[in-house]
């Protein structure tokens, strides 16, 4: 039997349409019951184990900001769309490392989390001779010293790494994100977690002002990002389905 994400063109362009309107429908609900208007919400569609082509038919269907979590995946995905006028944003825990290939196709990188990747970022932004927007990445969990495994920094460290955001080449400070936690006194409590993600910002744009873009939610949690005030969405399985296993 053919798996869903190997369907002919035709019939994957038709499943991802329906799969896009779904989600818009949630996200305009979500706006509607939260007195927000539809265009404060964008929706980034996370295509992680995906291919280039469901990209293309993502595009086709209006879809203008994309998501990879992995450089590998993202690399060669990316420069198959080079063509195309997409907005990319990295969101997976990044290894300076991986920063040069990264920023070679990035336009905003999500998950900024320590001092290190800062510099890295900055002196590669410099290199490639552009500007590249980052979001800090914050741990809710690490608030109260319960760390779970999807990286971040602290609460109480984002002002640091804000203020070296602002003050190094090729850098632009953008705003937040998170990952509704598993464990701590957020698990299982994501607008409480997302509420807590808004008060931060408020806080930080106080001295960073047009730091305003909040990524929060996915799949299952959209609708409480939204709730609380989320700028961003990031949708993977909702859109493209359950991603096919990796080797």
């Amino acid at each position: 039997m053919t798996e869903r994400h190997e369907l002919p063109d035709p019939a994957r362009r038709d499943e991802l349409a329906e799969n896009l309107a779904k989600v818009e429908e949630r996200i305009a609900a979500a706006c509607a019951a939260a007195g927000r208007k539809r265009e404060e919400v964008t929706l980034v569609v996370v295509t992680k184990t995906y291919p280039a082509s469901d990209v293309r038919l993502l595009y086709e269907l209006g879809v203008r900001n994309v998501a990879e979590n992995r450089d590998q995946d993202a690399a060669p995905k990316a420069a198959a769309c080079a063509d195309l006028d997409l907005q990319w944003h990295f969101v997976g825990q990044l290894q300076t490392n991986k920063v040069r290939s990264v920023l070679g196709y990035s336009d905003v990188v999500q998950s900024v989390d320590r001092m290190k990747l800062v510099t890295a970022l900055s002196s590669a932004a410099v290199r490639a001779g552009r500007e590249v927007g980052c979001l800090i990445q914050v741990a809710l969990d690490a608030e109260t010293g319960a760390r779970g495994e999807r990286g971040g920094v602290a609460p109480g460290g984002t002002e640091e790494l804000a203020t070296a955001i602002e003050g190094s080449a090729g850098l632009r400070f953008d705003g937040l994100m998170t990952v509704a936690p598993l464990v701590g006194p957020y698990a299982g409590r994501q607008r409480a977690a997302f509420d807590r993600l808004m008060e931060i910002s408020a806080d930080l744009r106080v001295g960073h002002p047009a730091a305003n873009m909040v990524s929060a939610g996915m799949s299952t949690d959209l609708e409480e990002a939204v709730a609380a005030g989320a700028t961003h969405v990031r949708v993977g399985t909702a859109v493209l389905g359950v991603r096919p296993r990796l080797g």
